[in-house]
């Protein structure tokens, strides 16, 4: 039994300053850690509990779905980064440093390259594929601005899972087990939570689910189908819509192209405040340059935004042009339209403008545009392709209803890799045939640190934390309002121990203070189940029980208060698995 007289936990009745989610206020002020520096926090008897309840959820599924636990270096060789090229591609976010014999390290980040390594000259045969190991291990990240506590940290708790196959249905099936293992662990955690389709990002392959704890406090945008049935839900990275650009048609110009002047600032909200339009009878135009050095100019609809990470992958290297880049080119910032381009200089296009016959685009000269640009007829279209982030009003691309929008926390992420690494660094094994073939490799990572921040920003009131009963640093607390009482003392100590005897954790406030102070403290800490023991309930034989979610209380008999406490915490942990 926990007794919080010998427990430290520090609790705070001020916010911290630097603290702006309720998860980093909370945490700190519950005295379940304390920040040491800029994204780097030490975690307290309390936070310790915490983190090593999820870890073991996490276990478990892990363990149920026939993956194998092990321990990785924190300190990676930096050659193992060289030979999958990440070194140099992974950027500023990885942490370097060199030994004294000028030995240069990564503090892991990630672990593709150490495991690929590690099972290099040793996992040789295809009978002994398939194969998942996984670690639970701190990671670093040099973050550029480390903030909202855990949500975004330096240092932080990870379990990162990596299987090995012989074939793609092989990943499949156990990308799937993977699917249903972290949807478990959600579930478990109490989390309201929606898989979401990603970028895979510095990590690599083409297949990835990210599982996005719903919080309003949450850094990434999700784009979701409101049918349940449907399902369709995407981070808005890579969120396909459906959008509906509107063409500009002049009144009696007869399908005509005519050039207009247009003596605004060249934007298109000035645009179609001049012409008195929507933003969607407009063309929006960006221009840019691939690793190769192609200069593309990219048309979306004037009430859509281009997509970076869409881009990314249709034209590898794209960055924009500079003012002095695009005065080189040719092109007219402001006013560049697909009619009349500089020779060599690609035109793409947005997959939603192939419906609209005519388009009202910039003239490629100052202070002028074009209505009426048909594609096919006054330019060409070189590549169409979904270049946007989806809007307000986009349509689902399953079902065609209006998506709608809310922010997630990002707990979890899964990763079809392919031959990525394993291909880079040289590592195979023989087939049926006798011959060497690179792993297919998949990866499956999951936040111990961010989840515990996630659950605290969904489960949490004016008064503090509302643990559920799974990851709660005890799911019972007993509060002794004098613990210098024999009989008190007795039965804490009597009803306790049975708890304890059928599974359950318990802690004992049993400190010298104020009942105030016992019940705020209890409260913000977010004990599940709370059972109050004073002189006035011993004098008449009955206990006072409190749902910390609901704040409901009830009295009890003194002799049915184990049995009472028992139901109600299996009822809760039910409503978890």
């Amino acid at each position: 039994m926990l007794k919080l007289s010998n427990c430290y936990m520090p609790t705070l009745k001020e916010v911290p300053v630097d603290a702006e989610l309720a998860s980093h206020q909370l945490l700190l002020r519950g005295a379940f850690m304390r920040k040491v520096s800029s994204g780097i926090y030490a975690f307290l008897p309390l936070g310790i509990k915490v983190l090593h309840r999820i870890s073991q959820i996490v276990r478990e599924e892990m363990d149920a779905i026939g993956n194998q636990e092990l321990l990785m270096p924190i300190l990676q060789p930096a050659e193992l980064w060289h030979q999958s090229g990440r070194w140099d591609d992974y950027g500023p976010e990885l942490m370097r440093l060199t030994d004294r014999h000028e030995h240069q390290y990564a503090l892991s980040p990630t672990q593709e390259e150490m495991i690929t390594e590690l099972v290099h000259n040793e996992l040789r045969s295809y009978k002994d594929l398939p194969l998942c190991l996984y670690h639970i291990q701190w990671k670093y990240r040099d973050e550029i601005r480390p903030r909202f506590g855990l949500l975004r940290s330096r240092e932080f708790l990870m379990k990162d899972a990596y299987s090995f196959h012989a074939s793609q249905e092989s990943l499949n099936q156990h990308y799937d087990l993977e699917y249903q293992a972290y949807s478990r662990i959600c579930e478990r955690l109490g989390l309201a939570f929606r898989p979401v389709e990603a970028d895979s990002g510095q990590i690599g392959g083409k297949v990835t689910t990210e599982f996005m704890a719903l919080a309003d406090a949450g850094e990434a945008e999700l784009a979701l189908c409101p049918d349940e049935t449907c399902g369709y839900a995407a981070n808005l990275e890579v969120a396909t819509g459906i959008a509906h650009p509107r063409a500009y048609e002049i009144e009696g110009a007869d399908d005509r192209l005519t050039k207009l002047e247009t003596p605004i600032e060249g934007t298109i909200a000035a645009l179609a405040g001049f012409l008195h339009i929507d933003e969607d009878q407009t063309v929006k135009a960006f221009s840019g340059k691939d690793a190769a050095g192609r200069i593309s100019v990219l048309f979306v609809p004037g009430d859509h935004e281009v997509n970076p990470v869409k881009v990314e992958k249709l034209l590898p290297g794209f960055m924009p042009l500079s003012d002095a880049e695009m005065e080189a080119a040719g092109l007219v910032k402001g006013y560049m339209g697909p009619v009349g381009l500089p020779t060599g200089v690609q035109v793409v296009a947005d997959r939603s403008l192939q419906g609209v016959k005519h388009w009202l685009v910039g003239a490629n000269e100052p202070g002028y545009h074009l209505a009426g640009a048909a594609p096919g007829r006054d330019f060409a279209v070189d590549q169409w392709a979904d270049l946007v982030t989806v809007a307000d009003g986009d349509l689902c691309p399953h079902c065609g209803r209006p998506l709608t929008f809310k922010r997630g926390i990002e707990v979890g992420q899964i990763f079809q890799l392919g031959t990525k690494y394993s291909e880079s660094m040289g590592v195979t094994y023989m087939d049926e045939d006798g011959k060497e073939q690179p792993f297919i490799m998949g990866c499956y990572g999951w936040g111990v640190t961010r989840s515990l921040a996630a659950v605290v920003e969904q489960l949490h009131d004016a008064d503090g934390m509302i643990w559920p009963a799974s990851i709660a640093p005890a799911q019972l607390l007993i509060v002794a309002l004098d613990p210098d009482d024999e009989q008190s003392q007795t039965l804490s100590r009597e009803i306790g121990q049975e708890l304890e005897g059928l599974g359950f954790s318990v802690a004992l406030d049993d400190r010298a203070a104020r009942p105030g102070f016992k019940f705020k403290d209890a409260d913000l800490i977010g004990w599940p189940l709370q059972l109050t023991i004073g002189k006035r309930g011993l004098a008449a034989g009955k206990l006072e029980l409190k749902v910390r979610a609901s704040g409901q209380k009830s009295e009890v008999a003194i002799a049915d208060a184990a049995e009472a406490c028992a139901q109600l915490l299996r009822q809760m942990l039910e409503e978890l698995s």
